[in-house]
C-alpha cells in the first residue's frame, strides 16, 4: 500500500475513534452515480425545538462550506407548520411551493429507533420501513415533534437521514439513505457535531451533494 494512502488511512480511523456515532447502513439509488442540488431544505424531526436549531444550523454550515446551497427548515416552515399533524394534500402542497422557490431536494434526519444498552428495551419506530418518498416518510415520523418523552432513559439513538430529489423534470424519489448510530452521546452538542460529521462524511463518499474531484498519482505527487 502506498504511503499517502496509508496516512489517509490513519487519519480516518483516528478521526472515528473519537466520535460516538458511526455509519451502520448504507443505501444508494443504483440508478444515480451523483447527484448535485441547487438548493436543499434541511430538517431535523424532533420534538425539542433547541436540539432542531442546532442540529440544523450545524448541518447547513458544514454543506455550505462544501458549497452546498443548504437552507434550514426552522428559516422556511411558517411557526405554526409543526404544531400540527399535515396532510398528505398538504406536505404535496409543500413539495411544490419548495419547487417554485427553487429547491430540488429534502435532505430529512430523524431520530428511529432508541435503545437501552443494560435490559435491551428497544422502542423502534419506523425502523423497518422503507420511504420513497419525502410526503411518506415526513407523514409517517411528524409525530416524533410532539414526543416530549421519546427521548429519555436510553443510552444508543439509532438515526437516520434520507436524501429526496423534489425535480420538477424528474421523478420525486429517495436518492440515498444512512442510519447512524448515535452511542452514549455526552451532550447535545456533541451528539449533533459527531452525528453530522459522519452524514456529511458519507455524502461526500457517495458523490452526492458534495461533488469531488478524484485525486490522481499526479495530484498526490506519487
Amino acid at each position: 500500500m502506498k504511503k499517502p494512502y496509508i496516512l489517509l488511512l490513519f487519519i480516518a480511523v483516528v478521526l472515528y475513534s473519537c466520535t460516538s456515532s458511526e455509519l451502520v447502513e448504507n443505501w444508494k439509488n443504483p440508478d444515480i452515480d451523483t447527484f448535485e442540488a441547487q438548493k436543499v431544505l434541511v430538517i431535523g424531526i424532533t420534538p425539542d425545538d433547541g436540539n432542531r436549531k442546532i442540529f440544523e444550523k450545524k448541518l447547513a454550515s458544514e454543506l455550505k462550506k462544501s458549497g452546498v446551497n443548504a437552507v434550514k427548515s426552522l428559516g422556511f416552515f411558517q411557526k405554526n407548520f409543526t404544531i400540527s399533524p399535515r396532510t398528505e394534500e398538504e406536505l404535496m402542497a409543500l413539495e411544490e411551493e419548495l419547487i417554485q422557490q427553487g429547491f430540488d431536494a429534502i435532505l430529512l434526519s430523524k431520530v428511529v429507533g432508541i435503545e437501552d444498552k443494560v435490559t435491551v428495551v428497544k422502542a423502534y419506530r419506523n425502523l423497518d420501513k422503507n420511504f420513497k418518498s419525502f410526503r411518506d416518510d415526513y407523514f409517517e415520523n411528524q409525530e416524533i415533534f410532539h414526543d416530549e418523552d421519546y427521548y429519555e432513559e436510553y443510552q444508543v439513538f439509532h438515526a437516520e437521514s434520507s436524501l429526496y430529489c423534489i425535480c420538477p423534470d424528474k421523478d420525486r424519489e429517495l436518492i440515498w439513505r444512512g442510519s447512524i448510530d448515535i452511542t452514549e452521546p455526552e451532550s447535545t452538542k456533541k451528539a449533533v457535531n459527531d452525528y453530522v460529521k459522519v452524514l456529511v462524511w458519507a455524502l461526500k463518499g457517495q458523490q452526492l451533494l458534495i461533488i469531488e474531484e478524484e485525486l490522481t498519482d499526479e495530484d498526490l505527487d506519487i
